[in-house]
């Protein structure tokens, strides 16, 4: 490994230890924020794993079992609090969440 190469990683990992603080507190809001609008609903909870911006609404509702336009109020719901962001007509989550999230 170059000389340039090791500096650069030195930088980097000590640049992630002190952000650490203010990345947990970014991602706490996004998973609260994601909870209090999910609720218990499984086929909600089931979507949202799903919305990972690789999958169309249509796709994620046929997998999770979600009513269609459930699922569209879901998506617009999360997307007023900026919780997710659409790639055309893939939702994806602002955050990524383990598959055991729930």
């Amino acid at each position: 490994m170059s000389r340039d190469t090791e500096l650069l990683t030195e930088i980097r990992d000590l640049l992630q230890v002190i952000a650490e603080p203010l990345l947990e507190k970014r991602h706490k809001k996004f998973r609260d924020g994601i909870t209090a609008v999910v609720g218990k609903k499984q086929s909600a909870r089931g979507a949202v794993l799903l919305m990972d911006g690789t999958r169309t609404q249509a796709a994620i509702a046929k997998e999770s079992g979600m009513d269609a336009g459930q699922l569209n109020r879901l998506v617009k719901e999360l997307k007023e609090g900026a919780l997710c962001g659409m790639e055309g007509t893939h939702p994806k989550l602002a955050t990524k969440l383990p598959a055991d999230f729930f």
